[in-house]
């Protein structure tokens, strides 16, 4: 009888890639999973099967310098890989066994094969259920039924996975099992993250006679020394079966980059820890596909509210392409950067200087540095949220609440110089009374803070707060990164007839290329010159170009109306849908940068169970929606069908909605994710 082993590998593992030629002791992983596999009474040839990808000929040549015979096939139809190998190849029966697999145990493969041949069956396996530990996963199946799977599976579960067709289809083949008789599913011997790597290290330096340790031995240093087998306990067995290329890769993100990105909005814990797609492939309108080619419909925070004219606008895309082709950089300054300086002054006729940055946190940085210089005094008084930097964690570095309410709570100050406590101070919005006592109290010499996040100002609140800065010396900074241009062409101050000294734009500006500006009162600005202020990537051309563009068409389209009036009718919605399932929402925020909120012990959990559902819909959702010009009308009578049903749901199963979570309850505020 003849029997083929097929080892399936690849070196681009999403979660940890070129696994397969990483060291075991002295041993590369391939090479110990083919001595090993070589050992088997009944198998007569071993092939490794690997995809046509460039990156994969490294393993190619180095499987076949080691003996074995090597093949290359689709990257992800695995079942054809496995089909045309067998077509070459003839063989009566196929085992399958997977690269990451080091200590596959050729006993355990016999034992396989043998029920297979004994019990006349079409598919044997010891994972259904699994009993054996995770690593010594054995799969053996006839030629006839892989050519069946092969003609007929639709799925791409199933043919990227190869079996799944065999024993989600038990009325059409013959199956059956080998358990072992006590379970060891939970211990981990195979490599899908270096975790896993790090424990079979210390598991072959302890066993690492011959290389050829049976699996019982395994078993007898897990009794002896299980803190070795500990390390990786915590990875759901084939949870990688289950995770979209993005989960994986998000994965794999954590263990080297902090955090795992670089801005906390987008992290995958805020919207749905385990099954959130993470990374995007491109974006479109108000689509977003992700590493896989699935297409999502984005009711959510549209790029943290960058595009407000829609992904990919076709117009400001034209002009950066154009940028591109002509150049970003030179040893010249762009010109740019100039038009778009005088059309920031031309909307806001106080002003009359403009400065450039490309991220809103040193927007706020630099223009708190103009604001210093021109005050000659260095505390500030804030209202909101104004970046990362020094000058604004200092709130906290006396006591660790103090930002509680501006936004992100539990913010540590950890590596700000406790040399600047007192000299950031909080006051919240509408409260004129504080900020007073502050003026009197702490030298105040800047005030800093949002026009409107999720309030109305009351009883002529910014006027007040105006008039203070102005009897006081004080320079006043609006910060209008995340305000500016969706309710207003320009600042949202223009709506309350309030003018600033300074004020910053960022988002929304360039949609969806970098671009912040710092604009303000030539008194005022002029004091950038009397402190050093500079940087390489703040001339580039492309988000210049694209703001300037940018401007046009929201002016052409009134695009702040349209975002505006798409804003009203998704919180309106909301309600009604809120009401008519009796749940009790409370909506806060800009029109066109608005939130709903469950007011209930259940917040989380419910705002879990809406992301993960909707997300099921292909709608990427959570408790917030950024509004942009392509989110037309058959999109949101989408978004709202859907969203009834959900909240229909809720409401019946209220604090009973954990049992239909998949996964980790979002987080929901600032959390470490490692």
């Amino acid at each position: 009888m003849n029997i083929l082993a097929i080892v399936q590998a690849r070196l681009g593992s999403k979660r940890f890639p070129k696994k397969v030629l990483q060291k075991l002791g002295d041993k590369v992983l391939i090479e110990l999973l083919l001595e090993r596999l070589a050992k088997s009474k009944l198998v007569n040839k071993i092939i490794v099967a690997t995809t046509i990808n460039i990156e994969d000929f490294e393993l190619v040549k180095f499987v076949e310098d080691l003996g074995y015979t090597a093949y290359v096939g689709s990257e992800n139809d695995v079942l054809d890989r496995y089909y045309q190998i067998a077509k070459s190849e003839n063989p009566d029966i196929i085992v399958r066994i997977t690269g990451d697999c080091p200590f596959v145990d050729a006993t355990i493969v016999d034992e396989v094969i043998n029920e297979l041949i004994l019990s006349n069956s079409d598919y044997t396996s010891n994972t259904q259920p699994p009993t054996f530990p995770d690593g010594m996963d054995v799969e053996a199946f006839r030629f006839d039924s892989l050519e069946f799977a092969w003609k007929n599976a639709k799925l791409t579960y199933d043919r990227e996975h190869v079996t799944p067709y065999f024993y989600n289809n038990s009325d059409l083949f013959r199956i059956s099992i080998i358990k072992n008789q006590k379970d060891y599913s939970n211990i981990r011997l195979t490599v899908d993250e270096k975790v896993d790597l790090n424990v079979l290290n210390k598991i072959f330096n302890e066993l690492n006679q011959n290389s050829l340790f049976s699996w019982h031995e395994i078993i007898k240093l897990l009794d002896n020394k299980p803190e070795l087998f500990m390390e990786n306990n915590d990875i759901i067995r084939n949870e990688g079966a289950n995770l979209g290329s993005g989960q994986k890769l998000w994965k794999r993100a954590k263990s080297i980059i902090p955090g795992g990105n670089m801005l906390l909005s987008k992290r995958s814990e805020m919207f749905l820890p385990d099954f959130w797609p993470s990374y995007f492939s491109k974006s479109k309108g108000c689509s977003v596909w992700d590493l896989d080619g699935k297409e999502y419909l984005d009711m959510s925070i549209m790029g943290i509210g960058t595009n407000t004219l829609g992904y990919g606008n076709d117009e400001v895309d034209s002009v950066v392409m154009n940028v591109i082709k002509s150049g970003n950089m030179s040893t010249l300054n762009c010109p740019e950067e100039v038009y778009l300086a005088e059309k920031l002054v031309e909307i806001h006729p106080w002003a009359e200087m403009v400065k450039f940055t490309r991220s809103g946190g040193e927007a706020n940085a630099v223009a708190l540095r103009i604001a210093r210089a021109a005050s000659g005094k260095d505390n500030v008084a804030i209202c909101g949220y104004h970046g990362w930097h020094d000058w604004y964690l200092a709130a906290n570095l006396e006591s660790s609440k103090e930002l509680n309410g501006h936004l992100l709570p539990g913010l540590e100050p950890k590596g700000v110089p406790q040399a600047l406590i007192d000299t950031t101070f909080t006051f919240n919005y509408n409260d004129i009374e504080t900020l007073k006592k502050l003026v009197k109290e702490k030298n105040i010499g800047v005030i800093f803070m949002e026009v409107m996040r999720n309030f109305e100002p009351e009883d002529n609140f910014l006027q007040k707060v105006r008039k203070l800065a102005t009897e006081n010396n004080i320079v006043l900074i609006f910060d209008e990164c995340t305000s500016g241009f969706r309710e207003t062409y320009g600042g949202l101050h223009l709506k309350y007839d309030v003018k600033p000294d300074i004020a910053m734009f960022g988002k929304a500006l360039g949609n969806g290329y970098a671009i912040n500006a710092i604009i303000g009162k030539r008194e005022i600005m002029e004091h950038a010159q009397a402190t050093f202020i500079s940087s390489t990537f703040w001339t580039e051309r492309i988000g210049p170009a694209a703001a300037v563009k940018t401007l046009d068409v929201m002016k052409k389209y009134s695009s702040w109306e349209v975002i505006t009036k798409i804003g009203n009718e998704v919180s309106k919605n909301w309600k009604s849908i809120a009401n008519e399932n009796k749940l009790d929402i409370s909506i806060s925020g800009l029109p066109a940068l608005s939130s709903f909120n469950f007011n209930s012990t259940f917040s989380l959990e419910y705002k879990t169970y809406v992301t993960q559902e909707m997300l099921k819909r292909g709608i990427l959702a959570s408790n917030a929606f950024y509004a942009c010009t392509e989110h037309k009308k058959e999109y949101l009578d989408m978004y709202f069908n859907e969203l009834n049903e959900i909240f229909s749901f809720i409401s019946i199963h209220q604090g009973d909605i954990i049992n239909f979570i998949d996964g980790k309850i979002c987080h929901g505020g600032f959390k470490r994710l490692n």
